[in-house]
């Protein structure tokens, strides 16, 4: 568990760290990574980040996700309890690292409305629905986890970020929300970025299980909601005897 707790805090901190500081740079060099690139940026670093930790701890990187998982039963509310803590501790590690070598620049890539918070909370909810669709299926299908599962959640996100980045910031983690919204202090909306994510998350998670067929309510057995399990030397087994396992944002 430790381990996959630090792979959370890490994966985390990875898509922040790259993420935000894109936004940063990208102001602080007059545009030059430009709001195509900061897209690209978040897809590709949520896919390295998949791809890396993945095989240890499903790379959810979101609390959003492990709260759909959890709620559809297809995590413990003990281990969500321990990846949601190291998620937000990442992020917020993240971003006063990128504090300290660029300074309070771009409201530290917080997600602020451009318009009504009630736009941005519509926004984020179907964005994030349209997310956890995908990982919920690929959960559901773990012929198919691994780098396809990489490329395939890493790709939602930066199609999503490039096209309604303008208008909500596209956020659909509460995680990359709080940690610049704490360290650059800017509130203004935020309990969208909290509220929309998780709804959106949920929906999703619940239709993917109804589309597929998968109870969400039976009770929970040893070993069958935990998205990880561990082989009886305690370590996590290979991506080639694990079945049912979720690789998330």
């Amino acid at each position: 568990m430790l381990r996959r707790i630090v792979a959370e805090l890490l994966g985390t901190y990875g898509m922040v760290f790259a993420g935000t500081g894109a936004i940063m740079i990208d102001s602080l060099s007059g545009g030059k990574v430009t709001h195509l690139g900061i897209g690209i940026t978040f897809g590709l670093i949520v896919a390295a980040m998949i791809f890396t930790f993945g095989p240890i701890s499903g790379a959810h990187i979101n609390p959003a996700v492990t709260l759909a998982f959890t709620i559809t039963r297809r995590l413990r509310w003990t281990v969500a309890a321990c990846y949601i803590p190291a998620q937000l501790a990442g992020g917020i590690l993240a971003s006063l690292t990128l504090y300290y070598l660029l300074g309070p620049t771009a409201s530290m890539g917080a997600t602020l409305p451009a318009g009504s918070v009630e736009q941005s909370l519509a926004l984020e909810i179907i964005l994030t629905f349209i997310l956890m669709a995908i990982i919920m299926s690929l959960s559901l299908e773990p012929r198919i986890a691994g780098p396809v599962a990489a490329l395939a959640i890493g790709g939602t996100v930066g199609l999503e970020a490039i096209f309604a980045g303008p208008i909500s910031g596209a956020s659909m983690n509460p995680a990359r929300s709080l940690a610049p919204a704490l360290v650059g202090w800017e509130w203004h909306g935020h309990w969208a970025y909290w509220v929309g994510p998780i709804v959106g998350a949920a929906l999703g998670a619940a239709t993917m299980c109804w589309l597929k067929g998968v109870s969400i309510a039976r009770a929970e057995s040893a070993g069958a909601a935990d998205t990880v399990p561990e082989d009886s030397d305690g370590q996590a087994p290979s991506p080639e005897s694990r079945t049912g396992e979720t690789i998330a944002e």
